[in-house]
């Protein structure tokens, strides 16, 4: 089946590309290994800054009723904090509710789905890419968007030199309903890790850590790890003491790596966390997925509609790419040796405690402006 342009991965970044590409009259195609609604391991929280964009593609999230989100709590292994405003806030919405709205929504817009399929491979020839599919049908596409995640099996066909080193991180997420503001995010650190917990939507929260395989290793199991190192700072003790979890086992992702990538392979455009992922704890994944994909939707459009050549699409889109991304996660990947260990997270938050000027701009340089 041929179409004007290949999604590989129907997250954020899949589907607003989705939803920009198909608004502008081009046949699209989304390809995602699972069925909506799904959850995923996320933190839940997403910067204000996307709002204006949401708009201009007709997403409205406000009947979804997000929590809005408006202040920021830090908390060091012992249980020391700091607070700060944040400047432009953010909303709290589950990826289980978020995804499915874009999904229906583009659904309705014309995107053609193609739900419990893998791709097996994508060729390129003769400037045209061939993408072979689990299912009975292949797909022939003019462009192909690679919005398939943090690791995937495309990846290692790829021979992206991430693929090829094992991450030492995991990520491990609940919901959970709890006495706790449903306007403040806190991040809490702990032993070779940071948890975050925010309100979303349905007066639940979503409670969402980082650690590593190592910590998991020494203690042999999630619960006896969560005792033995997050029961450590108070914050944590506190949460897993009352809260109610919601789910009877815990959604858990393995091989997490934030190491640099590259935004163009074998001809594909990459966005979301297939480009480059941000540290958790700048809390700016979600917006950088989505703006991602608009930055992708406008160079893909310039290309159909202007004639131009591949070559120059591509150069294009990684400058742009690595112009708005680039800085902020280099930043994340240091604001993260920080934090985790024991003595450095205690001394960061003791200081930073009194240097509230410095927090707010490392929120800035690992956010951006409403867009």
């Amino acid at each position: 089946m041929a179409t004007d342009v290949v999604i590989i991965g129907g997250g954020l970044a899949g589907l607003v590309s989705a939803l920009g590409l198909a608004k502008a009259g081009l046949a699209v195609t989304l390809v995602e290994k699972k069925a909506y609604p799904f959850h995923k391991v996320c933190g839940e929280y997403v910067s204000n800054e996307v709002l204006p964009y949401l708009r201009s593609l007709g997403a409205d999230v406000g009947p979804l009723k997000p929590a809005n989100i408006r202040h920021f709590l830090l908390s060091s292994p012992s249980g020391h904090t700091l607070q700060a405003p944040l400047d432009l806030g953010g909303f709290g919405l589950s990826r289980y509710t978020f995804d499915n709205y874009l999904y229906e929504l583009a659904r309705k817009r014309g995107v053609n789905f193609l739900l419990q399929q893998q791709v097996l491979a994508v060729t390129f020839e003769d400037d045209a890419f061939d993408i072979e599919l689990s299912g009975p049908e292949n797909l022939q596409a003019k462009v192909v968007l690679g919005a398939f995640g943090k690791r995937a099996n495309l990846d290692r066909q790829l021979e992206r030199p991430f693929f090829k080193v094992r991450s030492p991180y995991i990520g491990v997420k609940y919901h959970l309903r709890h006495d706790f503001p449903k306007d403040l995010i806190a991040l809490h650190n702990f032993k070779d890790g940071y948890a975050g917990i925010s309100a979303i939507e349905d007066n639940r929260y979503c409670f969402c850590y980082l650690t590593t395989r190592q910590n998991l290793k020494e203690h042999g199991s999630i619960p006896r790890m969560e005792q033995a190192v997050l029961h450590r700072n108070p914050h944590l003790r506190q949460i897993f003491e009352e809260a109610e979890l919601l789910y009877d086992q815990p959604e858990v992702i393995n091989e997490i790596s934030f190491s640099p990538k590259t935004c163009v392979e074998n001809h594909m455009l990459l966005c979301g966390d297939a480009a480059g992922m941000i540290t958790p704890l700048c809390g700016n994944g979600m917006a950088m997925a989505i703006h991602s994909g608009k930055i992708a939707t406008e160079h893909v459009l310039h290309y159909f509609r202007n004639g131009h050549h591949r070559q120059e699409l591509e150069k294009n889109y990684e400058q742009a790419w690595k112009s708005r991304f680039k800085k902020r996660l280099q930043l994340g990947r240091t604001v993260q040796q920080l934090f985790g260990n024991p003595v450095l997270s205690e001394l960061a938050v003791r200081s930073l405690k009194y240097l509230p000027p410095a927090v707010r701009l490392v929120m800035r340089q690992t956010h951006g402006k409403p867009f």
